[in-house]
Order: C-alpha cells, then sequence, then structure tokens
C-alpha cells in the first residue's frame, strides 16, 4: 500500500506560521481548524493551510520539517509565497468535507 506524508505550514490570520507534518493533511487540517488539541494553534489561531509538499518516505517527511523548522521567517514566506502569493487557504478549495471550507 502506498503512504502519503506532508509537511505543511499552517497561518493565522495575523501572520503566526507553524510547521508540521502528517500521514494524513485533510484529518490534520481539520484538526487545527477546530482547535481539537490544546496548544501552540489552539492559542494563536492557526488554521489557514498556506503551503504543503508530499513525500512517499516518512524519513524524508520528517527531514524536510526540520530543515524548514530551522529556516528565517523571511525564508519561510518566500517559500510560500512563491507558490500562494495570496497565502490563499488551500484547505477552503480541496477540502472534500465541507465543514473544512469554513473560517
Amino acid at each position: 500500500m502506498y503512504r502519503q506524508y506532508f509537511v505543511y505550514i499552517m497561518s493565522s490570520k495575523s501572520g503566526v506560521l507553524y510547521i508540521g507534518c502528517t500521514n494524513n493533511l485533510e484529518r490534520r487540517v481539520f484538526e487545527h481548524k477546530h482547535g481539537v488539541f490544546d496548544g501552540f494553534t489552539k492559542k494563536y489561531q492557526v488554521k489557514r493551510l498556506v503551503y504543503f509538499e508530499l513525500f512517499s518516505n516518512p524519513m524524508d517527511m520528517v527531514r524536510r520539517e526540520r530543515e524548514l523548522k530551522g529556516w528565517t521567517r523571511r525564508r519561510k514566506l518566500a517559500l510560500i509565497h512563491a507558490e500562494n502569493p495570496a497565502m490563499a487557504d488551500y484547505a477552503r478549495r480541496t477540502a472534500r468535507d465541507p465543514s473544512l471550507r469554513s473560517g
């Protein structure tokens, strides 16, 4: 069975960034948007999926997450803006679950 792994960047309306990784991007975005877990993203209302990368190997995913977390904010924003200049919420456009499109 082919597994997919993701590194993703979420943003708040005020511009706070969060980098994470998961093997189920749709579920993880849902958890962020609905504040399922207490912590950084819930506290700072980090609910917009603005960037993601797909991997077939979990070790590559973890390496990339660590790499991105080591970058400066300016470099992270340049990466996001190269692909998503408006920092649109990808989850609003792609989610099969209608509840993911709000917020």
